[in-house]
């Protein structure tokens, strides 16, 4: 892409926070050379996270002009306008985006940070998306003491961050999100390249070094896993976490990530031993990072284009999301962030969502994969009998192809990935292309582990792939809300979220959204506020009367309380053996 010179790129946006406290970006979109009948969109979704979200629903105020006159705009239809122009002047587009959602797909503002994508807010120009685009971010009261911070390319800046970045084309432009506040900014290398974290919400017991080192590990294990001792294929990365009370998530992009998590997470200055969600949030840190490999560059050949005007539909997330999940922790031991027994109730967690979904007997992994759109991102009460994550699932199906391999003695799913990324250059990527990189590292063919593992919903071999790497499965009684089939709220009172299919209490009749009142056992009835006092008042009584609240209506449903039901707990006997797994180089 040229830089030496802003001539080159066509399409030029200035955006500026025109108003703090009503959460408007003002957007002023220059398009030099527009066509006869110039055609613009805004995307309906953006790329990583697979939901049609209606951006264009925080679009307000759209005008155009041309020649120093205003043109009429024609709007086609949700998310696209169609203007009569003047070929040989250019045209000025000027509009507003709401921008009120914190979180990592779309756009926020407000008097302390602001932060967008660009499929939040710059419009597609239809015919030139192959063009260089200019990205310029004002500075203006009272944000002039702000600074900005992105992956894009930057032409003229200055030390703040403010002034104008270059992309290549839309795609580019679209996949560089944008970080403006007074955040907090560290910089380390990894693998010979520069990279920056940046750091919006901390409170002041916020341990910088210790989140900077920890994550300088994260990145050049990720570099190690990848390319040993070439460089990545990056020139500069950047991290943007914010930090709030109450939230967890992440989104890919080509050289940066958005990432969100609580601030009670972060290390703290002085505490030797960290809180408990923190290697959450390096397991978060390191699952994005990855990303940049498998799924920005190594990617499903359904998204070699991505069309932002529709849903895009993938069978391989099982791979992309879930193996990403599978190396997300691993990498995180290999790193030395976390020991055994650290990753191993990481992973035995995982195990145990998969086990106690029954949508895993509904759905394989590759459906699932499909119909995120419509099932893993539209989540309701009977989500879990439905479907199966793509992601927790995923990382199972990854971690029986690495353990398998290592049992057969011929590679490993380390060396299966590398060969991925060498065969498809890089680029798009087939399920073929995965079985046939098994069958020539494998030595044989894994069609029948495809299907049983991928496209049906066959148990995963877990328990005895784990047993030949070290690892032995003890079961012990499940909690209480297991064993009834039952996922509940406890905030005031018991409120019912999901009823498991098959469970105890979808056969007594309780329903999503009841609310547990009370239970009587032996004539006596017994107000309920959380739901250990079920065994508290049953005692040794095996059928109790469940009192439940349904759309203001009492209702008395027969329980039999279920015999004991299991969960696993993973335990290590042999950690020479599972070293070779756990603490592999190859």
């Amino acid at each position: 892409m040229p830089t030496s010179s802003l001539r080159s790129a066509s399409l030029h946006y200035q955006v500026e926070a025109a108003d703090l406290h009503a959460h408007l970006f003002r957007i002023t979109l220059t398009i030099a050379q527009p066509e006869l009948q110039q055609h613009v969109s805004l995307p309906v979704w953006i790329p990583g996270s697979y939901l049609i979200r209606e951006f264009s629903k925080n679009l307000q105020r759209l005008t155009a002009r041309q020649q120093g006159r205003s043109v009429a705009v024609q709007q086609l239809d949700k998310s696209n306008w169609q203007i009569d122009c003047v070929p040989s002047s250019a045209l000025v587009l000027s509009y507003e985006v709401y921008a009120f959602d914190n979180s990592v797909r779309t756009a926020w503002l407000d008097l302390g940070r602001g932060f967008f994508n660009g499929t939040s807010l710059c419009l597609k120009v239809h015919g030139q998306e192959s063009r260089v685009h200019a990205l310029e971010v004002l500075s203006s009261n009272p944000i002039s003491h702000w600074q900005v911070a992105t992956g894009l390319t930057p032409y003229k800046v200055n030390k703040r961050g403010f002034g104008t970045y270059l992309a290549a084309d839309y795609d580019e432009l679209v996949d560089g999100p944008v970080e403006m506040g007074a955040f907090w900014s560290g910089e380390f290398k990894a693998g010979g390249v520069a990279h920056r974290l940046v750091v919006a919400g901390a409170a002041e017991s916020f341990d910088s070094a210790r989140l900077l080192a920890d994550t300088q590990k994260v990145c050049e294990t990720g570099i190690r896993f990848w390319h040993d001792r070439r460089r990545p294929p990056f020139k500069s990365y950047l991290f943007m976490l914010n930090v709030v009370d109450d939230g967890y998530g992440g989104l890919e992009h080509r050289n940066s990530t958005a990432l969100i998590a609580s601030r009670r997470d972060l290390p703290r200055i002085g505490e030797s031993r960290p809180a408990e969600g923190y290697p959450t949030l390096l397991g978060l840190i390191s699952h994005e990072y990855f990303h940049t490999w498998n799924v920005k560059r190594l990617r499903p050949a359904e998204f070699t284009h991505y069309d932002y005007s529709t849903e895009n539909y993938t069978q391989l997330l099982w791979f992309f999301e879930g193996f990403t999940s599978y190396y997300d922790d691993l990498l995180l031991r290999r790193a030395g962030l976390i020991d055994d027994a650290t990753y191993l109730k990481l992973l035995n967690k995982t195990i145990n969502q998969v086990l106690q979904t029954p949508g895993r007997e509904v759905q394989a992994a590759a459906q699932a994969s499909f119909d995120a759109w419509v099932k893993y991102y539209r989540q309701d009460e009977n989500t879990a009998n439905a479907t199966v994550s793509y992601y927790t699932k995923g990382s199972l199906v990854a971690l029986c192809f690495d353990l398998l391999l290592r049992a057969e003695g011929n590679t490993s799913l380390d060396q299966v990935m590398r060969a991925l990324w060498l065969r498809c250059k890089a680029g798009p990527m087939t399920e073929a292309d995965f079985a046939a990189v098994l069958r020539e590292l494998g030595g044989r063919a894994f069609t029948r582990e495809l299907t049983a593992w991928v496209h049906s919903t066959r148990e995963l071999p877990l328990e005895e792939l784990l047993q030949k790497h070290g690892v032995v499965v003890l079961e012990e009684p499940a909690q209480l809300a297991q064993r009834l089939g039952l996922r509940v709220t406890e905030t005031s009172g018991v409120q019912i979220k999901q009823v498991l299919r098959g469970g105890a209490a979808e056969a007594a009749g309780i329903a999503a959204n009841d609310e547990w009142l009370g239970v009587e056992v032996a004539g006596k009835g017994w107000r309920m506020t959380k739901l250990d006092d079920l065994g508290l008042y049953a005692g040794a009584h095996k059928k109790v009367i469940a009192v439940v609240a349904r759309d203001r209506r009492m209702l008395r449903l027969e329980l039999v309380l279920p015999a004991a039901v299991n969960t696993w707990r993973l335990v290590l006997r042999d950690a020479a053996l599972a070293l070779l797994w756990l603490d592999a180089t190859d």
